[in-house]
């Protein structure tokens, strides 16, 4: 699994699982978030068949700092299994861990700005394809705009994707989503996205969609599910996000 690919996989339990997409909410002061989120992808190019999990090893914790900016710390698990006209092989171990802080500087009449940025810490074995072997630095520029029941979600991204795994350094990202409730405590959202192609070699970006719904059991309790697809054949060919949401 390439970095960009770790951390976009961080980044999916940051945002309002199981978008990709980020949004400007913050948890408030003094208050915290758990997020216990895995997922599974599937991939076949050119003969190969790729199949992955990421499931997390400590749970995606949140904290308030202030009502307006919150701290973010992430860790997951991998398994990769690849097979191949010479058999299969799998990868196993944690990812490069995160900490990211996010930061709302504007909120008025439903819409508002947030900044996010953060980095990775090379937690995870390069050597096995799981992460970076380097530190690597991203920011986030973030919009929503509420007009209920709807909400809308822009992200706009710069990974500098620092790896001793001979990737590109200099990674954008670009995603759009969209959530509305359309019953009580149901949320249907749907996600599209674009980003720079991490591999050196190619000139096509991976894009993906993805579709999902958020169950609200209480007022801070969720659970969540979507399909995600690749829109180009540098995108996976479909996996499945699924989670649980806690904030207290």
């Amino acid at each position: 699994m390439s970095a960009v690919m770790v951390l976009v996989a961080a980044g999916t339990a940051f945002a309002t699982h199981p978008l990709i997409t980020d949004d400007t909410g913050t948890q408030g002061k003094g208050k915290f978030q758990l997020e216990i989120v895995g997922e599974y992808e599937h991939e076949k190019k050119d003969g190969v068949t790729t199949d992955s999990i990421v499931i997390p090893t400590v749970p995606v914790l949140s904290y308030g700092i202030t009502d307006t900016s919150d701290l973010v710390l992430g860790l997951s698990y991998q398994h990769v299994r690849t097979t191949d006209s010479q058999g299969t092989t799998t990868a196993n171990g944690i990812s490069d861990a995160s900490v990211e802080l996010k930061w709302r500087f504007y909120d008025k009449n439903g819409l508002s700005f947030a900044l996010k940025s953060g980095f990775t810490i090379p937690t995870a074995d390069e050597q096995k394809g799981l992460g970076a072997g380097k530190i690597t630095y991203h920011l986030f520029f973030i919009a929503t705009k509420e007009i209920k029941p709807w909400a809308f979600h822009l992200n706009l991204g710069y990974i500098r994707n620092e790896n001793k795994v001979d990737e590109r350094n200099d990674i954008w990202h670009a995603s759009l989503a969209a959530e509305v409730e359309v019953v009580k405590s149901l949320k249907l959202v749907a996600n599209v996205g674009i980003e720079r192609d991490h591999d050196r070699a190619s000139n096509q970006n991976p894009g993906f969609i993805l579709g999902g719904l958020i169950y609200s059991i209480s007022e801070n309790l969720d659970i969540d599910i979507g399909i995600k697809k690749g829109i180009n054949n540098r995108g996976n060919d479909y996996s499945i996000p699924a989670g649980i949401t806690w904030r207290f």
